[in-house]
C-alpha cells in the first residue's frame, strides 16, 4: 500500500506578496507628481505669456485710448476714449511710405548681404585645412572687445565715400562675429569631413559642395540668421542717424523719430499757448503708441514663417557634439 507523503514546504514554494499592488502604487504615485509638474509648468508657462503679451497687447489699446484715460491709469484691457487721431497723423504723413520703401531696401539688402558673408565665411573658418584658421578667427575675435569708436568709424565711411547712401547703413555692421561663430560651429558639428571627401571623389570643388551640399543641409541656420538680421536691420536707426543727411533716404524708424519729436516741441500758438501746448502733447502721445505698432507689424507677420527653424538652427549651433 502506497503512502502519500504531505508536500514539503521548501523556501521556494512560499508564496511571496504580489507585488502588483505596489506596482500599482508606485504608478500612482508618480503620475500625481508628473500631474503636479505638469501643473506647475502650466501655470509658470502662462504666467510669462502674459507677462509677454500683455505689454504688447497695452500698445494696441493705448494707440487708440484717450491719452488722459492712459495718464490717469483707466486703460487695462479696453481701449477708452477710442480715437484713431494718431494713426491718422502718422499715415498722412508724406514721409511715412518713402521711409517705409527704404526700410524694405536697407532691410532686404543688409540681411542677403550680412547672411552671404556670415555663411561663406564661417564655412571658410569650420575647414580644418584652411592656413591661419586660427589667426583670422583671432582677428574676428577681437574686434568683440575692441572698437574703435564713433569718431573712427564715421571718418572711415566717409573716406570710403560712403556718406549719405545705402551701404553706410547696411555695409558697416554687416558682419556679427557672435553669428560668425555660431554659423561655425554649426558646420564644424554638421558638415563632416567625409562627406567633402566623397563630393570630391565624384569631382564636385569647393564652391560646387557649399553650393549643392552645404547649403541644403543648412537650412535652419540660413533661417536663423536671417530672422536675427532681419530684425536688427529693420529696428536699426543709429547708423542712419549718424550717416544720412538727406531725410528722403531715412528709413522708417528715423521717419517716425522725427514726427514724434516735431509733434512733441510743435505747437500752432508757440509754447507760451498753454492749449495749444496741451494739443500738441496729446498727439504726441497718441502717435507714440500707434508707431510702435506700425513699425512691429511686418515683423509679426514675417517671423512666424521661420519660427520652426529658429530653435533647431540655434541649439545646432551654439552647442558643439
Amino acid at each position: 500500500m502506497t503512502t502519500t507523503r504531505p508536500p514539503v514546504e521548501t523556501t521556494a514554494s512560499i508564496s511571496k506578496p504580489d507585488p502588483q499592488p505596489v506596482r500599482r502604487h508606485r504608478r500612482q504615485r508618480e503620475s500625481g507628481a508628473d500631474r503636479a509638474f505638469t501643473i506647475v509648468v502650466t501655470a509658470t508657462l502662462l504666467c510669462a505669456i502674459v507677462v509677454i503679451l500683455y505689454p504688447l497687447y497695452f500698445v494696441v489699446v493705448a494707440s487708440v485710448s484717450e491719452p488722459s484715460a492712459i495718464l490717469n491709469g483707466d486703460v487695462w484691457l479696453w481701449p477708452r476714449g477710442l480715437t484713431f487721431e494718431g494713426y491718422a497723423k502718422i499715415l498722412s504723413d508724406p514721409g511715412i511710405l518713402r521711409g517705409f520703401a527704404n526700410s524694405v531696401l536697407y532691410t532686404v539688402v543688409g540681411t542677403a548681404i550680412s547672411v552671404a558673408t556670415i555663411l561663406c565665411g564661417a564655412y571658410a573658418l569650420s575647414r580644418r585645412d584652411l592656413f591661419g584658421r586660427t589667426f583670422f578667427m583671432l582677428l574676428f575675435v577681437v574686434t568683440m572687445f575692441i572698437d574703435g569708436g564713433l569718431i573712427a568709424r564715421y571718418l572711415v565711411v566717409q573716406e570710403l565715400g560712403m556718406l549719405n547712401t545705402m551701404w553706410a547703413v547696411v555695409l558697416p555692421g554687416a558682419v556679427g562675429v557672435w553669428n560668425l561663430i555660431i554659423a561655425r560651429t554649426f558646420f564644424e558639428s554638421n558638415v563632416p569631413d567625409e562627406l567633402r571627401d566623397a563630393a570630391q571623389l565624384d569631382g564636385a570643388n569647393d564652391f560646387r559642395f557649399f553650393w549643392r551640399i552645404v547649403l541644403p543641409l543648412s537650412k535652419p541656420l540660413i533661417a536663423l540668421m536671417v530672422m536675427i538680421h532681419l530684425v536688427a536691420n529693420w529696428n536699426a536707426f543709429f547708423d542712419a542717424l549718424i550717416f544720412l543727411d538727406d531725410e528722403n533716404k531715412y528709413p522708417l524708424q528715423l521717419v517716425l523719430r522725427n514726427i514724434l519729436i516735431q509733434s512733441e516741441v510743435s505747437a500752432s500758438g508757440g509754447a507760451g499757448a498753454v492749449d495749444s501746448y496741451a494739443a500738441a502733447q496729446r498727439m504726441g502721445e497718441l502717435m507714440k503708441y500707434g508707431m510702435i505698432v506700425i513699425s512691429t507689424i511686418p515683423l509679426l507677420i514675417a517671423l512666424p514663417f521661420m519660427q520652426k527653424h529658429f530653435t533647431k538652427g540655434a541649439l545646432l549651433g551654439a552647442v558643439k557634439s
